[in-house]
């Protein structure tokens, strides 16, 4: 198949992973409800079409952080993406630099901070854990590496219950400890490009914690064994306190919460239910949007993930409040099915859907696109 959009490269990315891989980048928690709103709630989202306007000239760059990026777009954090493609965060932070916007490496990531900043620039993703020690070291490695932002996720206090990963044999080990194994074996072109080639198989960030590969044992029984259920508003004051630049704090669906972030001096946020993987049944980014960005007031830079298929669904997301848009799925599913250059070709067709979606509502810059272009 050759892909021409991003569903095409979901297809290509089931047929390439191992099952267990694949349920864990596709899927959502308990009944997945959340998950499908993301993208059904954005889809509805009606844009009002203009004509005759002089949009012979288009500009989707736009300034976030004191940088100015190619497209409102970044990469956001996906765990394990370094094991959909060989030493995948490499080849992804690559063509995000290439293509002139930000990469976010997450703290579950198959490659260290430090072998993915000497290839391209890069954000970090950052979870508090119980040893306040290693988090401690986690915010020191990204200050060395250089990294331009941190993204401290909050909304992970329990893991949420992902059947999809309990069946595949990835957590919970219902299906005996070979799962993984055999799934690999069934998938040869993956076995031989990261299983043989793409050594050292390791969680490069945590594996002070848990060893060579442990986690993939039963990685939300790690999770849940690990991660911090305490950490409140004063943990993030104390990550701030060691951060000195942009501090965005993923995970915030409620208005009350944004005001908290605020308050924290915090630089950013992002609107996510965390793909809905978390909490099942909350609302969409998309429907939450608008009400946080009203509760922020400008005083935070707002950015937004949840079920961006296309350039369309940046430009709803701009126009319903958001300043940047992260893509998650849409370019794990671009790492599987074609590494570097899948998710190159992904963040293309982004720009190409974004030029033709702002021609037809009649803007020709990021800064222009607002509530007007919804159609109520």
């Amino acid at each position: 198949m050759t892909a021409a959009s991003i569903s095409d490269y979901r297809a290509l990315a089931r047929a390439r992973l191992p099952h267990f891989l694949f349920e864990y980048l596709d899927g959502g928690s308990y009944d997945e409800v959340t998950l499908a709103r993301n993208a059904a709630d954005l889809q509805a989202v009606a844009l009002r079409q203009r004509v005759l306007r002089d949009v012979s000239a288009i500009d989707t760059s736009t300034e976030l952080f004191g940088q100015r990026w190619s497209l409102p777009v970044g990469l956001g954090p996906v765990g394990l993406s370094g094991l959909y493609a060989r030493r995948g965060e490499v080849q992804a932070a690559k063509a995000a630099a290439a293509a002139g916007v930000p990469f976010t490496l997450s703290t579950l990531s198959a490659c260290p901070i430090a072998e993915v900043a000497r290839a391209a620039p890069l954000w970090f993703q950052l979870y508090i854990v119980k040893d306040r020690d290693f988090t401690r070291d986690m915010v020191a490695q990204a200050k060395a590496a250089g990294c331009g932002a941190l993204m401290l996720t909050v909304d992970l206090a329990v893991p949420g219950t992902r059947y999809r990963d309990y069946r595949s044999g990835l957590s919970g080990g219902l299906r005996g400890k070979h799962t993984q194994f055999r799934q690999a074996l069934m998938r040869p072109g993956w076995a031989w490009d990261v299983g043989v080639h793409g050594r050292p198989h390791t969680f490069g960030n945590i594996a002070p914690l848990v060893g060579a590969g442990a986690v993939l044992k039963d990685l939300m029984g790690w999770v849940a064994k690990n991660f911090d259920a305490s950490v409140t508003w004063k943990d993030v004051e104390w990550v701030r306190s060691q951060w000195d630049g942009p501090l965005v704090i993923k995970g915030i669906l409620d208005p009350d919460d944004a005001r908290e972030a605020a308050a924290t001096g915090a630089d950013g946020i992002v609107v996510s239910n965390h793909g809905g993987r978390q909490l099942d049944g909350v609302a969409s980014t998309a429907r939450a949007l608008p009400r946080v960005a009203e509760a922020a007031d400008g005083r935070l830079k707002l950015l937004v993930d949840g079920g961006v298929r296309s350039g369309l669904d940046v430009v709803r997301m701009l126009a319903l409040g958001a300043d940047f848009v992260l893509l998650g799925r849409a370019w794990g599913y671009a790492l599987a099915g074609g590494g570097q250059a899948g998710v190159a070709h992904v963040l293309r067709l982004i720009e190409a859907e974004m030029r033709v979606t702002m021609a037809l509502t009649g803007v020709t810059s990021v800064a222009g696109i607002d509530e007007s272009v919804i159609d109520r």
